[in-house]
């Protein structure tokens, strides 16, 4: 699996389970996780920096078209 494929699982989970975890302890405050997700991929495809990319590229995994 590539870096590219590996990031996006990564903040497709990060999103799916912060957002669950807002719907069942009813604390909205777990959704500024899911926007830090949402700025951090959105900051990635303006400036090909993304810190998770970094640390898999230093842990040897195959880069991608992107990163």
């Amino acid at each position: 699996m590539t870096i590219d494929r590996i990031v996006l699982a990564v903040a497709g989970t990060f999103v799916l389970i912060t957002v669950l975890l807002a719907y069942l302890t009813g604390n909205q405050l777990w959704l500024l996780l899911t926007a830090f997700v949402g700025l951090n991929l959105l900051q990635s495809a303006f400036t090909g920096f993304c810190p998770l990319a970094v640390i898999l590229k230093k842990m040897g995994k195959q880069s991608g078209a992107a990163f």
